[in-house]
């Protein structure tokens, strides 16, 4: 090989390492859709949020715990549902060569937790924990929803006792009216169980079950008349669309087959006692769906939060066994035979979506005058460089933002007051 053909040999491996030039330099900066940057107020907002949730949920006696973003997809998603798998990320291993996957919702690693501290005998009888952490997912909710949300949740562990589920509705009010949102809040609650034991009463397939869920989900009544008709007991599952959102009305509505069963009465009642604790406790704005079915995980009462007139739920929560589930089988996964049930119940609240209703304090922000500062370093005046430090200290002890200068064109935006120096004292003063 001659020396010119290695030369351009060479040339061509150095030009295939560098980058194509961009054409347009605005696209370097371009976020893919569903993510965005926080500056500095929203940042800020976010920051305040999660710091005064997580207190609150930790003063009400929930253990913090952080899990990773990133786990093996056998434990991250061993109990997820199609809905879930989809929107997580997956990635490889670089050092084991094993998949791994992104975390798209943070209940199922609460559920590995417990289930790992249960069976290692470390796990109070009754635990509670909270959370908050970023979640991505492959998808957002919703048209404008984020990919990226901060999610806040708190889980009880071990108690399948209805005040439980009443204690979570308490937490989550906590939060709620700690902000002073309550007015915003509108709560829709619904029961898993009764649709769950009239499948069983029905005998109907999964298939069978998961056309209905879909048309329940989607409000379409008139194809459910139509699949209802062809279906046993398909006037039970046609009234649960027709009078879900009234129980009484829905007793009324129901066959004797359904309105005598133990299980159905029971998760009724939960509902009447829900509804009614959260109007003569809070009254706050509520309403029943008995067709919310919740995440495929979920097993009794559920309940969903919306702020004003969205249509995207900010809160999701209700009661779930702690145990892994295939969605396809709807039997225990491999991962869940190995690991002891608990009943669990929870919320998760997506702490983004609040901070549109969030206004914070203005904080003063101070800038000291670097020509005072930069006289009293010449002058090597350690008295009034202390008494600056000390200064300084004070008024951020106060909650002011104060900036030292690195040189006299670093000036900050927005800058409220300064702090001088005067007949040998720092003052601060109004801009």
């Amino acid at each position: 090989m001659s020396d010119s053909s290695i030369t351009s040999s060479k040339n061509k491996s150095q030009s295939s390492d560098k980058l194509a030039p961009v054409a347009d330099v605005d696209n370097i900066w371009l976020l893919p859709d569903g993510v965005s940057d926080l500056f500095s107020e929203e940042a800020q907002k976010q920051e305040w949020l999660r710091y005064r949730l997580t207190r609150l949920l930790v003063s009400r006696g929930y253990e913090l715990i952080c899990p990773p973003m990133i786990e093996f997809t056998e434990s991250l998603l061993g109990n997820a549902s199609e809905d879930l798998k989809r929107q997580t990320f997956k990635i490889i291993d670089q050092l084991s060569g094993r998949l791994m996957g992104v975390r798209a919702d943070i209940t199922p690693q609460i559920l590995r937790i417990d289930a790992h501290l249960n069976k290692m005998g470390k796990a109070n009888k009754i635990a509670r924990y909270c959370y908050a952490g970023h979640v991505i997912r492959t998808l957002p909710d919703g048209l404008f929803g984020s990919r990226t949300p901060l999610q806040l949740g708190a889980e009880i562990f071990g108690s399948d006792s209805f005040d439980a589920d009443i204690e979570l509705i308490d937490v989550l009010y906590c939060l709620i009216d700690n902000l002073d949102l309550k007015k915003h809040l509108h709560i829709d609650i619904g029961h898993v169980a009764i649709f769950a034991r009239l499948k069983e009463l029905a005998g109907l397939s999964d298939n069978d079950a998961s056309v209905l869920m879909n048309l329940y989900a989607n409000k379409a009544l008139p194809e459910l008349k139509q699949v209802c008709e062809e279906l046993p007991m398909g006037s039970d599952f046609y009234h649960l669309a027709v009078y879900g959102h009234d129980m009484t009305a829905l007793k009324e509505a129901l066959s004797d087959t359904a309105t005598k069963d133990a299980a159905i009465i029971k998760a009724v009642g939960e509902v009447q006692t829900m509804v009614r604790h959260i109007k003569d406790t809070y009254q706050s704005n509520v309403s029943v769906d008995i067709t919310e079915l919740g995440y495929h995980y979920h097993t009794g009462i559920v309940f969903n939060a919306y702020f004003e007139n969205e249509s995207q739920a900010v809160v999701r929560g209700g009661r779930f066994n702690g145990e892994s589930f295939d969605a396809a089988s709807n039997a225990p996964t491999a991962i869940a035979q190995e690991l002891p049930s608990r009943s669990a119940t929870g919320f998760s609240l997506e702490v983004t979506r609040l901070q549109r209703f969030i206004t914070l304090n203005e904080s003063k922000l101070v800038l000291v005058s670097f020509a005072d500062m930069q006289g009293v370093r010449n002058d090597d005046n350690t008295k009034l460089e202390k008494d600056l430090v000390n200064k300084i200290s004070e008024l951020r002890d106060l909650g002011h933002r104060v900036v030292r200068p690195l040189s006299d064109d670093d000036v900050p935006n927005n800058v409220t007051h300064k702090l001088i120096l005067e007949d040998g004292e720092w003052v601060l003063r109004a801009v």
